[in-house]
């Protein structure tokens, strides 16, 4: 029983910290693009440096799964459970460096005003970062139904990635020298547009965490 007992709680830390994983992808995200609206190049150095806390709690999570897999053996449904949050982990990580990738597009921005205003990036990011939060949610509380509609939520993110491609090309064709900026806002969505594609991935896992079948988008 006391095995056990040091089992669960070895479990529930590893998802505790899946969890804040996640809530600071999400937030980095946020952070990236309130720092594009207002053009705070002080808030994207902050998402830059904050990126070490996330590496942090992926080799940590990646450690503690390593060891219950390894000394602990556990059953069919755990092993699962555990497989995936090793495999969410490295999509988590690399949402957190798409984050850092967008900030570094905004430290690194020309000093002259914007071309366009600032608002479908901004939709974007509302909508991967409402992504990213479901596919976590939905693995700690075992929601596979839920999980299997973050693609359909993707579809959205797909759209507005297209929307915000065609109105740049219409922009660098309208004046040249657009193109510099048009450039790097479209690096931006591009980052947002796979974002929205580990969120994805996330909830794939999901499914196999609790079915052990997963399809690879």
């Amino acid at each position: 029983m006391a095995e056990q007992r040091r089992f669960d709680r070895e479990i529930g830390s590893a998802l505790e910290k899946l969890t804040k994983m996640s809530y600071l992808a999400e937030e980095a995200i946020d952070q990236t693009m309130e720092a594009l609206k207002t053009r705070d190049k002080a808030l994207a150095q902050k998402v830059i440096e904050g990126d070490q806390e996330i590496d942090r709690l992926d080799k940590e999570i990646e450690d503690q799964s390593f060891r219950i897999l390894l000394l602990d053996q556990p059953v069919a449904g755990d092993f699962l459970r555990i497989s995936s949050a090793l495999k969410m982990i490295t999509d988590l990580e690399r949402i957190g460096d798409y984050a850092v990738d967008i900030a570094e597009e905004i430290v690194a921005f020309p000093d002259e005003p914007y071309i366009k205003e600032i608002i479908h990036l901004p939709l974007m990011g509302q909508y991967v970062i409402a992504m990213v939060h479901k596919a976590v949610r939905d693995f700690v509380n075992e929601d596979v139904a839920s999980a299997r509609t973050l693609a359909r939520d993707d579809d959205k993110v797909d759209d507005l990635f297209l929307s915000i491609k065609k109105e740049l090309i219409v922009l660098i064709k309208q004046k040249q020298e657009n193109a510099d900026q048009a450039i790097i806002f479209m690096m931006i969505a591009k980052y947002l547009e796979r974002i929205g594609d580990h969120a994805v991935n996330i909830g794939e896992w999901v499914d196999y965490s609790l079915t052990g079948t997963h399809s690879m988008s």
